[in-house]
């Protein structure tokens, strides 16, 4: 599980850095540092603020990190020209020149100070119909179900839809489409008041006559406003990530990978782990039966060298329910409810 979030410092220049750790000191918090985007890259997408020292915008520039919400880029002194327009091509919200804007940066550190913020979990499958979905929508209800405050985030524009999955298609809200120019922060009761929802469970879909792909700066923007107002985040994603997948995946707490027990399924699954993991360090896996060829869950987490996080066996009295428009773990019994109600107690006990 991952280390508390704190916010995070990418510089290599010493007195840039050592005026950003004086600052952080006084507005009473503690700060992750990395030197360079190689370093930083793990953490990026999920510290709560980041402060980017001009002297690693080219370089974050050619890493390719994602862009995201709440960055300010710090110099000293001078800012030339061409680092100047990196900054303002960058996405960053502030460009804040020191000593000149010390307070406002004492301001934005001190704001971190006993901040709520939810827990993210990522979903994907080890192939196509693993189950990510069943399994995300599963993790939500649970979590909705014992009373926290819940989005589910439909990441997958291919898929069949979460909000059919859920029973929740003629549900009235605002849908992928309407939130796909959003960048910078969004007002989080703004937010999930106008997406559909029911009770603590509010979802983010797509329309159902239209699959356009997620701009990353609107993953960005929804992932910051859902971490201030839920408190746990399901994202089911693609197994082909796009930029707005690879922010979620970067920013979530806890991945899951979710692989049938069967022999093509773990070799597929084995690409899809090599994948995530560039990305992350950490990832577990989900087994999901029937097992064909008697693969048992703890062959299959060796095999895919992941540790097992659980494994499901079939349910047919489940599937039978989807039918009718019953949504996953919404009945509070099986494998599936049993399991997501672990692993949402996990994710909360590691905040």
């Amino acid at each position: 599980m991952s280390a508390p979030r704190l916010p995070l410092v990418v510089t290599a220049d010493p007195d840039l850095l050592d005026d950003l750790l004086r600052l952080a000191a006084a507005g009473g918090t503690q700060v992750d540092v990395a030197p360079d985007p190689v370093a930083a890259r793990a953490r990026y997408g999920l510290a709560p603020l980041v402060m980017l020292g001009a002297d690693q915008l080219q370089a974050c520039g050619r890493a390719r990190l994602p862009r995201r919400s709440r960055v300010a880029v710090v110099y000293r002194g001078e800012l030339p020209p061409v680092l100047d327009r990196l900054a303002r091509a960058s996405g960053a919200e502030h460009i804040i020149e020191l000593p000149t804007a010390e307070a406002w940066v004492v301001d934005r550190f001190a704001e971190q100070r006993d901040q709520p913020v939810g827990r993210v979990v990522a979903v994907i499958g080890g192939r196509g119909g693993a189950g990510a979905s069943i399994l995300s929508s599963g993790l939500a209800v649970t979590a909705a179900g014992a009373g926290h405050r819940t989005l589910l985030i439909d990441g997958d524009p291919l898929g069949g839809g979460l909000d059919l999955l859920l029973g929740w298609e003629h549900e009235d809200g605002l849908r992928w489409s309407s939130l796909a120019e959003t960048e910078g922060r969004v007002d989080p009761p703004a937010l999930i008041r106008a997406l559909p929802h029911r009770g603590d469970l509010v979802l983010l879909s797509f329309a159902r006559n239209e699959s356009p792909p997620v701009p990353a700066p609107a993953m960005a923007a929804t992932i910051d406003a859902a971490r201030r107002a839920r408190d746990v985040i399901v994202a089911d994603l693609p197994r082909r990530l796009d930029d707005a997948g690879v922010l979620a995946l970067e920013s979530a707490d806890r991945a899951l990978l979710i692989v049938p027990a069967e022999v093509r399924a773990v070799a597929a699954a084995t690409r899809v782990a090599q994948m995530v993991l560039t990305h992350r360090d950490e990832l577990s896996v989900v087994v999901r039966g029937p097992a064909p060829g008697r693969l048992k869950p703890r062959d299959v987490a060796s095999s895919l060298k992941l540790p097992l996080a659980g494994a499901l066996r079939p349910e047919p009295a489940m599937c039978q329910a989807l039918e009718r428009g019953i949504a996953p773990g919404e009945t509070g019994r099986g494998e599936l409810a049993e399991l997501c109600r672990r692993l949402v107690g996990e994710l909360l006990e590691a905040a």
